[in-house]
């Protein structure tokens, strides 16, 4: 069986600490719950978390939807995402399986990373690491008025940017997220056709706003 492999990659830096860290948590589990509900979902998508601050942390490898149990986060730090890029890339490269002669790999991955900040690590390794690992979908997400939209760019054509990084907005997110996920897999198992770029995915809310 073909799986799609979902990478979120979360920024858990101090300045997502109270209300965002919490709406991020509440936004995981409704997606996972969600997710569980939707029969070509739950056979298809696999899920991994990967936390970015003062360093990057796999705390959920690439796991089927029904044994997915998230584990507590917390916020602190700065924001390493050129660690969480690297991570990523290297996350890829031995858990998403290749096609091969012998056998049909898994479907390209999804990746979403939100940032309500900006880099404070060296990004670029981590990215040209990523450009030879991935070839799926990234979607970057610029959360509240601190972010910084512009490196999100250089990563992907892909980016949108929530205007608050307040709870309500974390949880509008992580829907679209789902709707995105749900979306996808329904396709990959229907018409065997692959997502290339956000105009393949739902409509996002309109708290949710396409910068690129």
């Amino acid at each position: 069986m073909r799986r799609l492999p979902v990478y979120l990659l979360l920024d858990t830096s101090g300045s997502m600490s109270g209300e965002p860290i919490e709406a991020v948590k509440n936004g995981v589990q409704m997606m996972i719950h969600s997710l569980r509900q939707n029969p070509q979902a739950i056979e298809t998508a696999y899920v991994s978390i990967i936390t970015f601050n003062s360093s990057a942390q796999q705390i959920i490898p690439l796991t089927d939807l029904a044994s997915f149990q998230m584990v507590d986060i917390k916020a602190s730090g700065v924001t390493a995402m050129g660690a969480a890029l690297q991570l990523l890339a290297d996350k890829l490269q031995t858990e998403v399986i290749k096609t091969s002669p012998e056998q049909k790999g898994d479907w390209k991955p999804l990746v979403f990373i939100m940032t309500d900040g900006i880099p404070t690590d060296d990004w670029k390794p981590g990215y040209s690491k990523l450009k030879i690992a991935n070839k799926g979908l990234i979607v970057g997400c610029a959360a509240g008025s601190s972010a910084d939209d512009a490196v999100l760019k250089q990563i992907t054509n892909s980016v949108v940017r929530l205007d608050n990084a307040d709870a309500e907005g974390i949880s509008r997110f992580f829907q679209w997220v789902t709707a995105s996920i749900s979306t996808t897999s329904t396709k990959v198992e229907e018409s065997g056709k692959e997502v290339s770029g956000l105009e393949q995915l739902p409509p996002p809310p309109s708290e949710l706003v396409i910068i690129s």
